[in-house]
């Protein structure tokens, strides 16, 4: 039996037999979403090969459990390309989700924008991404699976519910191109307008690894992010981790409002 198979039967004896019908996984300062779903909490530590989720304001646990009348499987937190060199450090988990039998993902991260429409506190839905940080978490796998096409790597079904869910909430979300820095640092102000002449929106460590995995694993995906700060020469706040999860919380309680009513109306 495989790790991911092994796991994801540790999961089941925990929290039940049903499949998860979405999974989230929630960036930074957004955690405490995790806390809200009716269900098991299981530690990352009581998986083996989880990350340990080392980045403050993450939430390092799988809750599987009930939201808005959905059973989901939400990861408190994840682990990021900076933290240990690896872009598929969270291939693991992904791979014990496609296990348990969940088919749709939604990413959640926090972000720097390129944008003035789109000022900290304000949500923007990935459409598309660029992954400046050049690097791919399939570098090593050996099968021709690792050739994924990547055309329609942000679920174009998904991202209409979320669409109407944020409608429906008066929510602005507007869409937009997502550039992936691998960090830790932040972006110098040269890389921002390198950034914004590619035609990025926003900025980020994370995310784009995973995009990639869940496609590769056959997974639906989508993509939000909660915007904390202007991106480095566009504004005079001073960018720092502190800073980002102070500014969390604003954008965060938009998300939840529109991902409840996104569970609750599905696509």
């Amino acid at each position: 039996m495989s790790r991911s198979a092994e796991l994801a039967a540790l999961i089941r004896d925990r929290a039940g037999e049903e499949a998860p019908e979405y999974a989230l996984i929630l960036g930074s300062g957004l955690g405490h979403l995790s806390e809200k779903v009716e269900g098991t909490a299981i530690p990352y530590s009581d998986l083996p090969g989880f990350p340990h989720a080392g980045v403050s304001g993450h939430v390092p646990q799988l809750v599987i459990g009930e939201l808005e009348g959905r059973r989901v499987a939400v990861f408190g937190g994840r682990s990021h390309y900076y933290e240990s060199g690896r872009a598929d450090a969270m291939r693991l988990p992904l791979e014990v989700l496609a296990a348990l039998g969940c088919t749709r993902l939604i990413l959640t991260n926090a972000a720097g924008s390129l944008r003035p429409d789109i000022p900290p506190g304000g949500l923007m839905l990935l459409n598309d991404h660029i992954a400046f940080a050049g690097t791919n978490p399939l570098i090593g796998e050996a099968t021709d699976a690792r050739f994924v096409p990547m055309t329609e790597a942000h679920d174009a079904t998904m991202r209409e519910g979320l669409l109407a869910a944020a409608k429906a909430e008066g929510v602005a979300l507007p869409q937009g191109v997502y550039c992936w820095f691998s960090g830790p640092s932040f972006e110098t102000p040269a890389e921002i307008r390198a950034a914004r002449v590619l035609g990025a929106d926003a900025v980020g460590m994370s995310t784009v690894p995973e995009i990639i995995l869940a496609r590769f694993l056959g997974l639906r995906a989508a993509a939000i992010s909660v915007v904390t700060n202007m991106g480095a020469g566009l504004s005079d706040e001073s960018i720092s981790h502190d800073h980002t999860k102070a500014m969390a919380p604003i954008g965060a309680a938009k998300l939840e409002k529109l991902l409840r009513r996104f569970l609750r109306e599905g696509e």
